[in-house]
């Protein structure tokens, strides 16, 4: 699947989870667990809520060394698509 980031470029994505039916600190365990199946470089998109999903994913897959790509809110304006790169 390809993805248009806030500069036009298109991102692949090789992985994506949906934990917008999860709660802290699920949300962060799953999405750990679903980028430790993932080889280095790979793309993951996480579906995620706002509140502390929105701001406690982010920031914690960060501070594993990996790399946030992109934070997208949803037409919604309740939901948003997380691109993580895996380190």
């Amino acid at each position: 699947m390809l993805i248009n980031s806030n500069n036009d470029q298109e991102i692949q994505v090789d992985e994506s989870i949906d934990i917008t039916s999860d709660t802290c600190p699920m949300t962060f365990v799953k999405t750990k667990l679903k980028i430790e199946k993932m080889k280095s470089g790979q793309i993951l998109e996480v579906l995620l809520n706002e509140g502390e999903p929105l701001k406690n994913v982010p920031l914690s897959t960060e501070e594993l060394g990996h790399k946030v790509l992109n934070i997208t809110p949803q037409s919604d304006q309740k939901t948003y698509k997380l691109l993580i790169q895996k380190k």
